[in-house]
């Protein structure tokens, strides 16, 4: 290939071949791989031989330390040390187990549960005999008894009930009201009472639920100067006139303030 060789020199041609030069002829044959280990990596990219550093497994390339389990079983533990690996798999114990899952790695049956004379399977619910209120499980031959959670109650005391063969209280419903009570004087009105509360325009009842509903009362004049009465909402256009700040009867005459050479007489329309 025009380089020089000496005479005993050994090299690697491309395709993995080495060759050696002797005498004046050059002799080549496909390297020869020496692999101590069990598992090696594929040849690196420019190498011939496999490699030792590092393990081949089931198509998958594992560092050297890595441990792993195998893709079939998922309870054996493998390492790779130095190009091999070693795998190992668990030693079952004879005999029952406390609580069986599927991903445990040894099979075994639970334990059954003997409890005041009667068996119960691994798993099974049950209640205590006349008592609805206790739960009990079996778990792995060992019986596991509680109250049933009760949910929290927004009542008062006084208001909650516990009824036969129940395991909670409930809360009772609040009695009806007979009245309306007012928080400022302290005074209790029927239900279906109408009164006042301080102005005259505005009329107030108590209801069935023992709330106060309240209305105020439009006046509408219909005379040009109605009377006020005390006490009373709407002005009255019936009982006289005002005139000046005074008050005359239906039909009354009397001298005009601004003139009084003026009569006036009140008529009501």
């Amino acid at each position: 290939r025009g380089i020089p060789r000496e005479p005993g020199a050994r090299w690697t041609e491309p395709g993995c071949q080495s060759c050696t030069c002797q005498g004046v002829r050059v002799l080549c044959d496909a390297v020869s791989c020496s692999v101590p280990c069990s598992h090696p990596l594929p040849a690196p990219a420019g190498g011939c031989c496999p490699t030792c550093t590092g393990c081949l497994h089931e198509g998958v390339a594992r560092s050297e330390g890595d441990v792993f389990s195998p893709s079939d079983a998922n309870c054996t533990i493998c390492v790779c040390l130095a190009g091999n690996v070693s795998c190992l798999s668990p030693e079952c114990p004879p005999g029952s187990c406390p609580s069986p899952s599927p991903a445990d790695c040894c099979s075994c049956t639970p334990e059954k549960c003997y409890f005041r004379g009667r068996t119960y399977a691994h798993g099974a619910r049950f209640s205590l005999d006349g008592d609805d209120c206790t739960t009990c499980v079996c778990q792995g031959g060992e019986v596991e008894c509680s109250f049933t959670p009760c949910p929290m109650l927004d009542c008062p005391q006084h208001q909650r009930h516990l009824g036969p063969g129940q395991c909670c209280s409930t809360c009772r419903d609040p009695p009806a009201p007979v009245g309306c009570f007012l928080d400022d004087n302290g005074v209790e009105f029927p239900v279906g009472q109408i009164w006042s509360p301080g102005d005259p325009c505005e009329l107030c009842i108590c209801q069935a639920d023992g709330s106060v509903s309240c209305q105020r009362t439009d006046c509408v004049e219909t005379c040009p100067y109605p009377i006020r009465i005390p006490g009373q909402c709407c002005p009255d256009c019936s009982a006289g006139c005002t005139y000046m700040g005074r008050i005359f009867s239906n039909n009354e005459t009397f001298p005009s303030a601004l003139d009084p050479c003026l009569s006036c007489i009140c008529l009501v329309r």
